[in-house]
């Protein structure tokens, strides 16, 4: 299982920006970037280090994807028909650690990913543990019976910091979700401004 070694809020130090809009994150604070020489002046970026920023970042907000697993993701996004960089966030957001956080069945996408891993999702009535499944339009994902009243879960749909996308019809009673279309870059709704286009430039250098 692939694993975050970093903290998670030092990546948004890093960029500058909180990627998961989340209150507690020190970019609201502090919006110069960890370690010692954070506080420099930052120099123009270079077109190389435009697109590898926002490659960091989209990667970066999923949770812990390697660039093992994200490059194949970009390269799966090649062979599709149509603009790569909208099948990229296609197959992003299909993801199923992916749609249980849009569901708001858990609060970020770490939690997300071990969610699960742990074995609490079913798709379709079938349990999966594997976060990097691709979920297909008309696919029904619920939680597990038995893990239905566990106390993240009911923080999470209790929440009021974010709201399900259009293209997920959710059941919070219920704790069922379908994916009802693959969204365009205008619907998934990232706290932050993404540009999937930069990370196509990037990987096709």
């Amino acid at each position: 299982m692939s694993k975050r070694h970093a903290s998670k809020y030092k990546i948004d130090r890093r960029m500058g920006e909180s990627i998961w809009g989340r209150p507690k994150s020190p970019v609201n604070r502090r919006e110069y970037g960890p370690g010692q020489h954070g506080q420099r002046r930052k120099g123009k970026l270079s077109d190389f280090g435009v697109q590898l920023r926002a490659k960091q970042k989209l990667k970066g907000y999923y949770g812990s994807i390697t660039e093992k697993q994200f490059r194949r993701i970009y390269a799966e996004a090649t062979r599709l028909k149509g603009d790569t960089s909208a099948n990229l966030i296609g197959l992003l957001e299909r993801r199923l650690d992916a749609v249980v956080y849009r569901a708001k069945f858990v609060p970020t996408p770490f939690a997300a990913r071990q969610f699960v891993n742990h074995g609490h999702v079913k798709v379709n009535g079938r349990r999966v543990n594997i976060p990097s499944y691709l979920v297909k339009v008309g696919d029904v994902v619920e939680v597990k019976e038995s893990s239905k009243e566990l106390a993240i879960v009911l923080e999470a749909a209790a929440s009021g910091e974010r709201d399900v996308p259009d293209y997920l019809e959710v059941d919070h009673g219920r704790m069922i979700a379908k994916y009802v279309r693959i969204p365009a870059l205008t619907e998934v709704p990232y706290p932050v401004h993404m540009e999937p286009n930069l990370v196509v430039e990037f990987y096709s250098r």
